[in-house]
């Protein structure tokens, strides 16, 4: 990103600081909540149902169900006031923008075609609004989480913190090739996708010049290609899209498959409670969100800063 464009986005943000630097805070009490729900599990099964009773001192199974249940709702909340809290930076951002194109000399609008302006306006924000809602705001969470569940495991058992990094790295490297394939196919079909917007807009505008010039038939054959060419830019990507989350699933399967293999036969010695092994599981599945996540928004964060840098 330009030093000027940087500048001018910190400036942007300074007076929501504050409220920005709560959301982080937030996201990690909903890290904190994530952990604590599969753990709460844990103590049900191997303090409780495994001993064949339903209360421990003053803690009864019924309590731990209405913590878990309160940890569900809080977490859940939590993350709609974090989504809702973003649209601030956007909402100034577009009205920046739209002022700016309102007071701009007429030599700026002779040289600059309206649709690249409403492109500008819709698709550019939108690409800045995926970065502050779906990158800013899960960024600190997911590589929080990330540690602290592979700390949790390490924790839980050294062993099976072992095995399960023979599929973790297999588990990355094919997700980030399969997502770097997906980013370049649709930054194609993305590219396709605002001069279609470009095209209809400045259509749309001048209708009444097409008209005068006879030149509908000649417009609607470039509306049909451009159309034809976008459609097609997203069929492999969209093939790919479906076939990524399968993979991952069977990835994620196979792990838990060696999980469970190496705690029925006893592999390096490996006794565990019933819960323990339950928890382990939970948090290897866990782990795949986020890491998919991260691979997934580092295209969005490269495609965001040129749509930053244009508006």
């Amino acid at each position: 990103m330009k030093s000027k464009t940087t500048n001018r986005i910190i400036k942007l943000l300074k007076p929501k600081a504050k409220p920005l630097a709560i959301i982080s805070v937030i996201s990690i009490i909903i890290t904190i909540c994530e952990l604590v729900k599969p753990y709460i599990i844990k103590i049900v099964i191997d303090d409780y149902l495994s001993l064949g009773i339903y209360e421990k001192g003053f803690v009864t199974i019924g309590m731990l169900g209405a913590i878990y249940i309160g940890i569900v709702l809080f977490g859940n909340i939590l993350d709609f006031v974090v989504t809702t809290a973003t649209t601030m930076v956007i909402y100034s951002l577009r009205n920046k923008l739209y002022k700016y194109i309102e007071n701009a000399n007429v030599p700026f609008h002779d040289k600059t075609p309206a649709g690249t302006l409403f492109v500008r306006v819709t698709n550019d924000i939108e690409d800045i609004t995926t970065l502050f809602q779906d990158v800013a705001t899960t960024a600190i969470k997911d590589i929080l989480l990330i540690i602290v569940l592979i700390a949790m495991m390490i924790y839980i058992s050294v062993k099976l913190s072992l095995i399960y990094l023979i599929i973790l790295p297999i588990t990355v490297i094919l997700a980030l090739v399969i997502t770097k394939a997906i980013n370049r196919l649709y930054t194609y079909s993305k590219n396709l996708r605002t001069k279609l917007n470009v095209f209809l807009a400045e259509s749309i505008y001048g209708l009444k010049l097409i008209k005068i010039f006879g030149r509908q038939y000649e417009k609607q054959k470039e509306c049909e290609k451009l159309t034809d060419d976008f459609r097609r830019s997203r069929t492999k990507p969209t093939l790919l899209e479906g076939l990524l989350p399968g993979i991952m699933t069977i990835l994620e399967n196979l792990g838990i498959s060696l999980i469970s293999w190496a705690c029925i036969n006893h592999w390096l010695g490996l006794t565990l409670e019933v819960g323990a092994i339950y928890v382990f599981i939970t948090y290897t599945k866990q782990i795949f969100e986020p890491i998919n996540r991260i691979i997934e928004n580092i295209e969005t964060v490269q495609e965001s800063i040129v749509s930053i840098d244009k508006v």
